[in-house]
């Protein structure tokens, strides 16, 4: 399986075993990486049978304004900002993201936060026979989990309650 890490972590891919099967044609992507998850099957040629989005970073329905802001904190303190970040990834549960930490650049968090799902390549994806498959906690305070379900009505979607943004509880 191709796996893609969220932002600012890395070696992450572990956490998410429930949902991911190992295979050879599967690509999976976390967050940030459910985005590249979603470009790279997209611009792919070789067989990709099972494409799987783990809280997809979904902001395309925010203003400029919070973007600008998210930016400004993180420039002004990325300590703080990565701290606070990995808190709202993490909850409710108490797992500590400090191993996954892989600190992100400004340019990255930027096209996180700018990345607009096209409903055309999921719909090219999936009439090559490509399942899509997406995954979101119900107390996710990364994403709004509502505005992303109601995007992602082309796929198989699965909201997972009492979990958030990391899908995983304790």
């Amino acid at each position: 399986m191709k796996y893609f890490n969220g932002f600012s972590l890395h070696r992450e891919e572990g956490l998410f075993d429930a949902y991911c099967t190992k295979s050879l044609y599967s690509v999976a992507g976390f967050s940030y990486g459910a985005q590249q998850a979603l470009e790279y099957v997209y611009h792919a040629t070789e067989r990709i049978d099972r494409l799987i989005l783990l809280s997809p970073a979904f902001f395309q329905t925010q203003k400029a304004s919070f973007v600008r802001a998210q930016l400004h904190y993180f420039e002004t303190s990325k300590e703080a900002y990565l701290q606070q970040f990995l808190k709202n990834v993490a909850y409710p549960s108490k797992i500590d993201l400090a191993p996954y930490l892989h600190v992100g650049n400004k340019e990255d968090l930027e096209a996180l936060l700018s990345y607009v799902w096209d409903a055309q390549k999921i719909e090219t994806i999936l009439s090559r026979g490509t399942t899509i498959e997406v995954f979101m906690g119900e107390e996710d305070k990364i994403v709004d989990t509502k505005e992303a379900c109601q995007f992602f009505t082309q796929t198989t979607n699965y909201t997972i309650k009492g979990v958030g943004h990391l899908l995983v509880l304790n």
